[in-house]
């Protein structure tokens, strides 16, 4: 193990050449806080640099979710004064400079922040009681953490506007008719199926796989389609409906939206 210093919100665990990375928040539906994010980056950084370390499984603690994205006492603020879920840089988005493979395990509700992470992962094992969504429309808000770049290019078109604009659910089955995952499985055995797919995947040439991943993942050419969410999404995202949406949210109410 390294000298990090990780939030206890968020575990790293090296064994042998997998890293084991998991969001440790149950309590709160994995969701994510701005510690957290931190104590990621620091995490995948090390991940990146260690020559060991060959593919990353990222999962969650408990059963009840894989993440249910940023928690909204931090989020609104952070969104609303146009900060990208704390990247900086607006031609990156969560994993989109990581080049070893990262396996995403499912265990719950994978929505909002939490399946815009999931969309940076390689390889995706579902719980069968996994659920996938991005909400935000309904709330008056979008998802900026690229999933307007991403999905159209991971799902069916149609599949993806869906998502998008009705803010609908997909269950674990579903996700994989349609591609999102790889694989689903009964509960108690997804982090074994993660396990064995990390494994096949280190019988590999390491540097092939990565520069095989690397290859893939600049071919697409994200880094454009990242900035336009930004300056698009600032226009909504500090809007009087961005405010409505989570005070309604927050209020167990129907918001009450203007459109402007």
């Amino acid at each position: 193990m390294s000298n990090l210093q990780l939030p206890s919100t968020f575990t790293y665990e090296k064994r042998d050449k997998i890293a084991i990375m998991t969001i440790n928040r149950p309590e709160a539906m994995n969701a994510f806080t701005a510690e957290m994010l931190r104590g990621m980056d620091a995490a995948f950084a090390d991940f990146q640099a260690d020559a060991g370390l060959w593919v990353a499984i990222l999962t969650a603690a408990g059963d009840r979710a894989f993440s249910s994205g940023m928690d909204l006492k931090e989020a609104i603020p952070l969104l609303q004064s146009g900060d990208e879920m704390g990247y900086e840089d607006h031609t990156k988005r969560p994993f989109s400079d990581v080049f070893k493979p990262i396996i995403g395990a499912v265990n719950g509700f994978c929505i909002a922040g939490g399946m815009e992470f999931l969309q940076g992962t390689d390889i995706r094992i579902a719980a069968e009681t996994a659920t996938f969504g991005l909400g935000e429309v309904r709330w008056g808000i979008i998802p900026t953490g690229g999933s307007h770049i991403r999905l159209p290019r991971q799902i069916p078109w149609a599949v993806a506007m869906e998502m998008l604009l009705t803010g609908k659910n997909l269950t674990a089955q579903r996700a994989y008719d349609i591609g999102l995952v790889n694989e689903v499985v009964p509960a108690d055995k997804l982090m074994e199926t993660a396990l064995k797919w990390a494994e096949a995947i280190c019988k590999n040439g390491p540097l092939a796989v990565r520069t095989a991943k690397e290859i893939a993942v600049r071919a697409l050419g994200l880094e454009s389609g990242f900035v336009l969410e930004k300056a698009l999404g600032a226009r909504v995202m500090q809007s009087e409906d961005a405010k409505e949406g989570p005070r309604a949210f927050a209020e167990k109410r129907k918001p009450d939206f203007k459109g402007r």
